[in-house]
């Protein structure tokens, strides 16, 4: 799906021109969903995890809603980064911790961000949980479903706040869209939605070591390539269905107020085998809603082209969700719904390193979400998005506002990604 300008200038005014007279277009040009300080001041937290999402959450702090008191990561090296990070904000330091039990002993905070590998989240989520921490963690929930039921269960018993991590679900331009186009039913009868997220590159990331004798072994990787690489070996990760679908699908639950039943899917590793690669760069799933409608996903690592973005389309219309940045409406029949151009404004970049999991750096919004300096305060779509859901997750903890996922939600979408990957391995159509 690559529009040409002109088609998206028009679907840009498409969609302003249906939110007209309406909240949702009043919504649309909020800049944060609250306003502080909230009653109670500012909670203390601490962040466990501080690498590339751990530091994209931490530059997304309101200090209206949250004062950081402590870091904890096994690589000095992320915590070195997350301070460049406070210092860009003007913020004051925060104190260093390996082992995230003892910051939680030693530092008067009341809750945890955390963005560790997906395989240990359930683990560090119940035990912030059990020491009387909310919780804000990254998607996807936990590595396997019943992880995410101990996460949940742990919530539920302590009776603190589980947040988690999707973005989507706090983005003003999702809420517009939703309320303004989906519920209303602007686009008809929704039967099939596509969704994308296309890159050109291996997930494959260098780094060096901290230090040469340098091991992590004590905390289950067994070599410092194995905690640095995570996201590409099934120990640790659930590959692209859990770093790039579960977002997607997590929003598609959401506007078409369902969760799947099953799924087919196939996959593979294709274009990087080398280096012991064990995720797929290469995955497709079909989920089956009730009602006769799908949503089809692909996640490529040959060709970027399509870029990312989520498609609904319905018997009145079509909505398109590109690159969270751009929200474009289209009415069927039109001769922009009809059109396959493949005409693209040029690009000012090249195949880019990797930014984040889920920010696309082919684009030029996402080369420039990377080279600015994390503040917070990002024109950026996404970037407003997470400030809002920490923003949310704050709230909740201080006054028992509502949160923008739970982990209700998020134990839906992540039970359709890990049961695609079990579609993907075993070929064949799975309930869900």
């Amino acid at each position: 799906m690559n529009l040409t300008p002109e088609q998206i200038e028009q679907g840009r005014r498409n969609f302003l021109k249906a939110l007209a007279g309406t909240p949702a277009l009043a919504a649309l040009g909020i800049t944060a969903a609250l306003r502080g300080p909230v009653p109670g001041g500012p909670v203390r937290v601490g962040f466990i995890g501080v690498g590339s999402q751990g530091r994209s959450l931490l530059g997304n702090v309101d200090p209206a809603y949250a004062e950081v008191r402590a870091f904890s990561d096994i690589n000095p090296n992320s915590l070195k980064a997350a301070d460049e990070v406070l210092k860009r904000n003007s913020w004051p330091a925060a104190r260093h911790y390996t082992e995230w039990q003892e910051m939680l002993q030693k530092e008067d905070i009341e809750a945890v961000i955390m963005a560790p590998p997906l395989w240990a989240h359930a683990d560090l989520a119940v035990g912030c949980l059990d020491a009387g921490k909310h919780v804000l963690c990254e998607k996807m929930m936990a590595w396997d479903v019943p992880s995410c039921e101990r996460m949940r269960e742990a919530a539920l018993k302590n009776k603190k706040v589980l947040e988690i991590g999707y973005q989507r679900l706090s983005s003003p331009m999702y809420q517009a869209a939703y309320d303004g186009i989906i519920a209303p039913g602007v686009l008809g009868d929704v039967f099939h939605v596509r969704l994308a997220w296309h890159r050109n590159g291996s997930w494959r990331r260098k780094g060096e070591p901290p230090s040469p004798d340098f091991s992590p072994a004590k905390w289950g990787y067994p070599d410092f390539d194995h905690l640095l690489n995570w996201r590409l070996y099934w120990k640790y990760s659930q590959g692209l269905m859990a770093e790039l679908c579960s977002h997607q699908l997590n929003a598609t639950n959401w506007f078409l107020g369902s969760a799947p039943e099953a799924v087919i899917g196939s996959g593979g590793v294709y274009r990087f085998p080398e280096g012991n690669r064990e995720v797929f760069d290469h995955v497709y799933a079909t989920f089956e809603y009730p009602g006769g409608r799908t949503a089809v996903f692909s996640s490529i690592e040959s060709n970027a082209f399509d870029d990312y973005y989520e498609m609904f389309m319905g018997t009145k219309g079509t909505l398109i969700m590109n690159r969270e940045a751009d929200a474009l409406l289209f009415e069927e029949g039109s001769a922009a719904s009809r059109s396959t151009a493949v005409e693209t404004a040029p690009r000012t970049s090249g195949p880019a390193a990797q930014t984040s999991e889920t920010m696309s750096g082919n684009t030029r919004q996402g080369a420039a979400a990377a080279a600015t300096p994390a503040t917070g305060t990002q024109p950026n779509v996404r970037v407003r998005g997470s400030r809002i859901m920490i923003q949310r997750f704050c709230s909740a903890v201080r006054v028992g506002t509502p949160l923008s996922c739970g982990p209700d939600k998020a134990l839906a979408s992540a039970r359709a990604c890990i049961r695609a990957n079990e579609a993907i391995k075993q070929k064949t159509r799975l309930t869900i």
